[in-house]
């Protein structure tokens, strides 16, 4: 028999889950904005090195009509770095429905000289030169906060911002705080850290 802890945590995973689907739904149901085409900085490789190049938040959708964009904080961030070390594991299932990029305000050879340090393949362009993360509603003044914004461009080539989400400890898009909060202590005063020996 289940004791009453057991069962009243089967009922509230249940309710949780029964929002969950509430909110995923909504939304999808949440009016989209139109936006306007970016122009990025990024480091493109060839032949005789890396060369900064633009890219626009168009050419960021490639062959797709969606596109995840995640706002990073950048270097400096051991939070923003455990959410993008966890994507790269996720990116081959990500990669087969959307497109995705990391976005922050480093510049392009600090993202490159990071992202190569800890393996990562997803597509990074800096935000230092446009008002992107602002009008996102990321920035605060000087200050750049974690999250997601979700695009979806028509064939017109219209941009849509159809959805977002801000990322911070226990949030849906890192799977470390759920499996701590498992745990006899939960996850107390851990902190994400850029290695461990």
């Amino acid at each position: 028999m289940k004791s009453e802890i057991q069962q009243k945590i089967e009922a509230l995973s249940k309710e949780i889950y029964d929002l969950k689907r509430q909110l995923s739904e909504l939304r999808r149901k949440r009016p989209s904005e139109v936006v306007e085409n970016y122009s990025f900085t990024n480091l493109q490789g060839n032949i005789i090195g890396n060369i900064t190049s633009n890219i626009t938040l168009s050419e960021l959708f490639g062959t797709k009509q969606d596109l995840i964009v995640i706002h990073n904080m950048g270097k400096g961030c051991s939070y923003c770095t455990m959410w993008a070390d966890g994507l790269e594991s996720s990116l081959a299932h990500i990669q087969s429905k959307s497109a995705i990029a990391i976005a922050s305000p480093d510049t392009p050879e600090v993202q490159k000289e990071f992202a190569d340090s800890r393996n990562w393949s997803f597509q990074m362009v800096s935000t230092q030169d446009n008002s992107f993360t602002a009008d996102m509603g990321f920035q605060a003044e000087t200050h750049v906060m974690p999250g997601v914004s979700v695009f979806w461009k028509s064939d017109d080539g219209t941009i849509y911002r159809t959805n977002q989400d801000v990322f911070g400890p226990g949030d849906d898009f890192n799977p470390v705080w759920h499996l701590f909060d498992l745990l006899k202590g939960g996850s107390g005063d851990w902190q994400p850290q850029f290695s461990y020996s």
